[in-house]
């Protein structure tokens, strides 16, 4: 009985053991470097870029030689008939008789190489390819930049998920004492029952809030797992603290420069390609030479010995160059040399638009910046009036020189400025990162 039930509190250990899961801890420079090789985006990105380079590799094989082999075996089940004038048999002039010429079995092997000489078109095609994979680069670097930037939000969107939860379990502790003292003075005569009712109805209220902070919290870790690509059955622990973020060391230049923002990157490389595109095109005017080359053997039987050593093969060997010049096509290549000259037009007036929008996008930046700073401030300095008036107003109301409402007031204005404050912290801190984002200042 004793083996028995020693067996049975291992096993539940075992068990128990194997469902405790270990808490991962990160960083945010950890949950980003996560990220880069776990999330999805970055992961396609990155696998674009193989791709750009095959295509490098598909491109540059066929300015190389190409070299084919054939073999073909026929069994004429019926030898083709022909016609051929009579009188070259003693037949009558002008009729024709049925002749048929071969033999049953034929067969032919033959080998074919071929190589580009000049084509202006893969010249440039060549070029293309290598600019489209400093492109997929381009997008890779942009890829992560955008990834760390969510993740950034994600995180600190939890952390100050997770003190607002911090500072509800303490107004939560902070009443729930101050509650039980009122009910020892209202039980002695010292206190009113509606004082008590104050305070219960404060400490409800605040239960009901910690409540929504708790499922808040929750999707906040949620997301910032999804960002990342991880599982969202994982456990996370955050060691980064929101007052780790420096929102003073703030450099706001005058202008910002577009040429460090990586989206910016890639539209130059969109120009880059159109550029080449209509090379491509301009280039379809230039011949093109191939040299070519084909070394073959046939033969031809009555009977089914196609192998046989016995029997002659008889070979064909042929070397030689094609030129092909473009001379009239309806003016087609006119039409897309236009037409490309037309799309790099469109592509110059994108960049000419980005270019003045970065201005704009960085004043908006700026003035949002330094206005959430400012705000930020203001609700500081109210959250130490708001304690301070807690504190004054709860010894005030234990020496009987306040009242219960005046103290149920101060907790309900403490309340209040601990939620602006993170609340605006939180708003700062992405106004900072939509900054840095704009002057090209990325965490990554």
């Amino acid at each position: 009985m004793k083996n028995i039930l020693l067996a049975t509190l291992i096993y539940l250990f075992s068990i128990s053991n194997s469902n405790a899961q270990e808490v991962q801890k990160f960083s945010l420079k950890a949950a980003i470097d996560y990220a880069f090789e776990h999330q999805a985006n970055v992961l396609n990105a990155r696998l674009d870029e193989e791709i750009s380079k095959k295509k490098i590799d598909e491109l540059t094989g066929l300015g190389t030689p190409q070299i084919e082999g054939s073999a073909d075996l026929n069994n004429f089940l019926r030898v083709p008939t022909s016609f051929v004038p009579a009188e070259f048999f003693g037949g009558e002039p002008g009729t024709f008789a049925p002749v048929q010429f071969g033999q049953k079995y034929t067969s032919s092997a033959g080998l074919s190489a071929s190589q580009l000489i000049f084509d202006g078109s893969y010249i440039v095609g060549l070029q293309a390819s290598r600019a489209y994979a400093e492109l997929a680069t381009k997008q890779t670097r942009r890829t992560k930049v955008e990834t760390s930037i969510v993740i950034t939000k994600a995180y600190y969107g939890a952390l100050v998920s997770e003190s607002g939860k911090e500072i509800v379990d303490a107004n939560i502790e902070r009443l729930t004492k101050l509650l039980e003292e009122t009910k020892q003075l209202n039980i002695n005569g010292f206190a009113e029952k509606i004082d008590v009712d104050r305070l219960q109805l404060n400490l409800n209220n605040l239960y009901v809030e910690r409540d929504n902070i708790v499922r808040i919290t929750e999707y906040g870790y949620a997301l910032l797992k999804f960002q990342m690509g991880l599982s969202n059955s994982t456990k996370i622990e955050l060691t980064d603290k929101l007052e780790d973020y420096d929102l003073t060391n703030v450099s706001l230049p005058d202008t910002a420069d577009y040429n460090k923002r990586p989206d910016y990157d890639v539209l130059m490389s969109d120009r880059k390609l159109q550029e080449l595109d209509l090379k491509r095109y301009k280039y379809a005017y230039y011949p093109s030479l191939v040299g070519y080359g084909n070394l073959s053997a046939n033969a031809s039987r009555d009977e089914f010995n196609i192998f046989s050593s016995s029997e002659p093969w008889y070979p064909t060997a042929i070397v030689g160059l094609k030129l092909s010049v473009p001379i009239w096509d309806g003016l087609q290549k006119n039409s897309r040399v236009q037409q490309s000259k037309l799309g790099l037009a469109k592509v110059d007036n994108s960049l000419n638009q980005y270019r003045n929008s970065i201005q704009l996008e960085y004043t908006s930046a700026q003035s949002t910046f330094k206005t959430k700073l400012a705000s930020l401030e203001v609700t500081k300095q109210n959250r130490i009036l708001a304690v301070e008036i807690a504190r004054v107003s709860k010894v005030k109301y234990d020496n009987g020189l306040g009242s219960s409402l005046e103290l149920t007031d101060a907790e309900s204005s403490l309340k209040e400025a601990d939620a602006n404050y993170l609340n605006t912290l939180y708003d700062t801190i992405v106004a900072k990162i939509e900054l840095d984002r704009v002057l090209g200042n990325t965490i990554y």
